[in-house]
């Protein structure tokens, strides 16, 4: 089948059994790939009746259609299970070159069950794949462990290495993973998952081709794909300055959030932290991702007596803000090492960071002592002590085992009101941009599967102006801080976002290269077809059979709300005095989207889907 080969690698652990399976292929085009298809496999496997750290739970790690394809932006996977931070439907994204690999070996994606008896790694050479000893990396960080199996695998072509760190095999909630040090799988904790069942780290090498429908469509496609992506301004500005380019904008437009969301601008923090300032400062160079023409990664050096790291990976937005304006610091050259340090212990920056701005804003306000701190002076602004949170948190040593459950579970356990200091929705912490100055954001924040996200839709682009596709309904140009008829244009632009993770396509490069370009491109690989009606239906059901997941693991309509933090207004800013209206944008969405008063979804919509095998289970939780 082109774009696909209906083909996973499925080990379980526990057994010592490896096989391969087939996919029936009316499953693979109704769900299509990445994300999608996992969920509608999680759904078979009844994965919502296993905890996230058990031996029975599965962990999916799946391409798209288009990945190993050479087509824009088509270097993206996932890993999916359930979450041990969230306890509910788990998904993190990376690109890099590991995706493409796997494609290229013959598989469409690896189902990993059970627990190695001892610690391991996996092999994937091609067909030929073995569980091999990990006896002398385990408690090597990332960044050795990657290093020590390229050397030991490497061949005429490079092995490409997925690894965790000691936050993972010490299953921290948050922990992450690595993908070639260069890029991660942060949110969610599935750095957790994998050190649950005893893996320490995937290698994989491909030599194959991946099929295409149409060849000569596709080369026309790729072409014209290709030449709009070098007319973008999204592009250029990714290139020259990378994500951090959103701290300088973001400040301007009440988007970045500042002393654990308590303020509403700082220009001279942003001018110190932002995309002009790692491009004067510590900036070596730019990285690129399989098939990107972008190359939006920044390569980074820091000369400093005590935050020095040689040249290697370097902070997106994200890390910049997290250790940056979120704790009230503005040394560029500590953000960069708190971000290598995260990267080699194998922590998620986002909740790492958030964790850490709960905890300094517990400390002012007189809910954590310094003693309760193990002695870390956690006043606003000591990075110093940020840094060394984060090794007590990757170890779960001293205070640090209670933060490596997280922002909000931490709030509970220390009770006296200290959850209104944790920004989070359904258990994982707020991205960086702020929903106060951007509604539609926030609705998205309410309603994503995962928990608050920003790369689970198109919200952030269409409503900020980066682009408009009147092809779907999105041409509008949209108040930011207007909540109402938000709704409609949050729910073209989930549809929209996850037939780009299902497709597995960057974000940033079909923003860049047009919807329309998008859409041609993955019919030129499937076949399929469809058109942008289709599209988007295709992306509605993704949606849908998530929501329905997390519905049976306990998520309610009680559950699509935003903190209080949140809700609370700044004084300063652009953003200055507004807040989502929550309630509002909760009941137009609910009758847009086709969901009951409960939150679930309808029976009628079920049927129109396609998903009524969901009815029986759904309905009885």
């Amino acid at each position: 089948m082109p774009g696909n080969f209906n083909k996973l690698l499925k080990i379980d652990l526990s057994l010592g059994e490896i096989e391969t399976i087939g996919l029936d292929e009316t499953m693979v085009r109704t769900h299509v790939g990445g994300s999608s298809l996992a969920a509608r496999l999680f759904f078979e496997s009844d994965g919502h009746q296993y905890q996230p750290l058990q031996a029975e739970s599965l962990l999916y790690i799946m391409t798209g259609p288009m990945v190993g394809t050479n087509f824009p932006g088509t270097s993206r996977f996932v890993f999916c299970a359930r979450s041990p931070l969230t306890g509910i439907w788990g998904e993190s994204a990376s690109g890099g070159f590991w995706g493409a690999e796997l494609k290229k070996a013959g598989f469409d994606g690896v189902i990993i069950k059970g627990k190695a008896a001892v610690p391991s790694y996996i092999i994937i050479d091609d067909s030929n794949v073995s569980v091999m000893d990990a006896a002398e990396l385990w408690g090597l960080d990332t960044y050795q462990t990657v290093d020590v199996l390229k050397d030991k695998h490497k061949d005429q072509r490079p092995a490409r290495v997925l690894a965790i760190g000691p936050a993972g095999e010490n299953l921290v909630t948050f922990a992450a993973v690595s993908n070639d040090k260069a890029h991660y799988f942060g949110r969610t904790g599935m750095g957790a998952v994998m050190g649950s069942k005893h893996i320490k780290a995937i290698v994989v090498r491909g030599n194959g081709k991946v099929p295409v429908a149409d060849r000569d469509a596709y080369q026309k496609t790729r072409k014209t794909a290709l030449a709009s992506i070098k007319d973008s301004m999204i592009a250029a500005s990714m290139h020259d300055l990378g994500t951090a380019a959103a701290m300088d904008m973001g400040m301007m437009t009440g988007d970045v959030p500042i002393k654990n969301w308590s303020l509403g601008e700082d220009y001279e923090m942003a001018a110190a932290l932002g995309g002009p300032a790692i491009h004067e400062t510590i900036l070596k160079g730019r990285a690129a991702c399989f098939a990107c023409p972008i190359g939006c990664k920044p390569v980074v050096a820091v000369n400093h007596p005590k935050y020095a790291i040689s040249k290697g990976p370097g902070p997106e937005y994200e890390t910049c803000a997290i250790f940056g304006t979120m704790i009230m610091n503005d040394d560029l050259n500590a953000v960069a090492h708190a971000n290598e340090l995260c990267n080699r212990l194998g922590l998620d920056t986002i909740t790492c960071g958030a964790t850490i701005a709960f905890m300094m804003d517990c400390y002012e306000n007189g809910l954590l002592s310094l003693q309760d701190l193990d002695g870390l002076d956690l006043v606003w602004g000591n990075v110093d002590a940020a840094i060394e949170l984060v090794k007590k948190i990757a170890y779960r040593e001293d205070f640090g085992d209670r933060a490596a459950e997280g922002s909000q579970a931490l709030a509970a356990s220390i009770g006296e009101g200290a959850e209104k200091y944790a920004v989070a929705v359904k258990g994982l912490e707020l991205p960086m941009h702020d929903p106060r100055g951007f509604h539609g954001l926030g609705l998205a924040y309410m309603n994503s599967n995962r928990g608050a996200c920003h790369l689970q839709h198109a919200v952030q682009a269409v409503e900020q102006g980066m682009v408009a596709w009147p092809e779907v309904g999105l041409e509008e140009d949209y108040t930011a801080t207007e909540s109402s008829g938000k709704a409609k244009m949050v729910f073209i632009s989930e549809n929209i976002g996850q037939m780009a993770n299902a497709a597995c396509v960057c974000h940033f490069v079909h923003w860049a290269m047009g919807l329309d370009k998008f859409l041609d491109g993955f019919n030129a690989v499937t076949g399929y077809g469809m058109g942008m009606a289709d599209f988007s239906v295709a992306g509605q059901r993704a949606w849908v059979l998530k929501r329905a997941l997390n519905n049976m693991m306990g998520i309610t309509a009680a559950d699509d709300r935003l903190p209080q933090k949140v809700l609370t207004p700044t004084a300063e800013g652009s953003a200055a005095g507004s807040v989502p209206d929550e309630d509002l944008m909760r009941k137009e969405y609910y009758e847009i989207r086709g969901l009951d008063e409960r939150g679930l979804p309808t029976t009628q919509l079920l049927r129109s889907l396609g998903l009524d095998f969901l009815q029986e289970k759904l309905y009885s939780f």
